[in-house]
């Protein structure tokens, strides 16, 4: 890669692995540890600009900023303009140093609003949340969107163009339409043709889990930047270890015993300060399996999935640390893993 980060507006990014914004994942105890870990961008959940507008309670807990995080972005999610440019004016207020648009994601209950991916279908309405926006911050304004609604509908370049006029900062693209959800494979070359398109920044997403994936999406896509979405989940290293492995041409190094408990206990602790008892643990638990799942302890993959259901069934955070600690220290095994693996892939929204 050229350079050690991109330029989003006025901000720089000081790396070019990015970590999507996901609901019920990237909540305030995964950006903060993620960032500790060396992650340069980690959007927040997808947010409701209505509600944001509104205020209501667990939007504005879910758009949580913290203190102390290098890079904040909010990201926004809606089908009204005068709710959009609220709550781009409500980002910026909470501390938005980026404020991202969201047009890509597939889920049933966000298209059925005539949101997210559904907007591709309705280009001018997605005009206008984009002018609504820009407008009404001064934070630069991204748009993450997927390729188009559909095969015949192919429409990422033509939109990302009209994004770039409206004054939209970069755009990161799925390389999948919505009507393909998560099925078959990305198309990293048709992300291509959106950088082709336009001068400002280009993000490619999809199908990236591994530092052979992440150059070569690159490679076929021409992007500026990279962004990691299912790939984090139970690895929230992933994006400061892919930075690294492609700067110096290397394998992943993945974190060895002693690192990956320290993490996974550090995790599940701030989301129980966070959210409270008994919903932080009922958070985690997520992560937790995800945790177990990418560990290389148990080697038997059967092993780890009754870990799995024992350890996620489990009603205090104290068990949960004590039998995962007896777990993972119970197994014989060797220091850090200098394997590009490819983690299993759980399907969850990825906004």
């Amino acid at each position: 890669m050229a350079a050690a980060g991109i330029q989003i507006g006025d901000v720089w990014v000081p790396g070019r692995v990015l970590t999507a914004p996901m609901t019920g994942i990237t909540d305030l105890p995964f950006r903060r540890l993620a960032s500790r870990l060396g992650a340069a961008y980690v959007a927040t959940e997808m947010v409701a600009a209505a509600e944001l507008a509104r205020a209501r309670p667990d939007v504005v807990r879910r758009a949580a900023v913290g203190e102390g995080l290098p890079l904040t972005v909010i990201q926004l999610v809606g089908r009204d303009p005068a709710a959009m440019a609220e709550g781009a004016r409500m980002a910026e207020k909470a501390g938005a140093d980026i404020v991202d648009l969201n047009f890509g994601c597939p889920a049933k209950e966000v298209t059925g609003s005539a949101c997210g991916s559904a907007l591709m279908r309705t280009p001018e309405l997605a005009c206008r949340l984009m002018q609504a926006a820009v407008e009404a911050t001064t934070r630069p304004v991204t748009v993450k969107m997927r390729l188009g609604w559909d095969d015949a509908h192919r429409n990422a370049p033509l939109l990302a163009k009209r994004a770039e006029e409206i004054g939209i900062k970069a755009v990161t693209v799925h390389g999948r339409t919505r009507q393909q959800f998560y099925t078959g494979v990305a198309d990293w070359t048709a992300v291509g043709e959106v950088k082709a398109a336009v001068g400002i920044p280009v993000i490619v997403n999809g199908d990236i889990l591994t530092a052979d994936d992440a150059r070569e999406a690159m490679r076929q896509s021409g992007a500026d930047a990279l962004m990691l979405g299912r790939g984090v989940y139970g690895r929230p290293w992933l994006a400061a270890h892919m930075e690294r492995a492609l700067a110096d041409g290397t394998v992943l190094l993945e974190p060895g015993r002693e690192e990956r408990l320290d993490i996974v206990i550090e995790h599940l602790r701030a989301s129980v300060a966070f959210y409270g008892l008994p919903l932080g643990l009922k958070m985690f638990r997520k992560h937790l399996g995800w945790y177990v799942e990418q560990a290389p302890w148990p080697a038997e993959p059967v092993e780890r999935r009754a870990a799995k259901s024992r350890l996620c069934r489990l009603e205090s955070p104290e068990e949960v640390e004590q039998e995962l600690t007896t777990l993972w220290r119970s197994v014989t095994h060797s220091g850090n893993h200098a394997v590009d693996i490819s983690p299993q892939v759980v399907k969850a929204r990825v906004a």
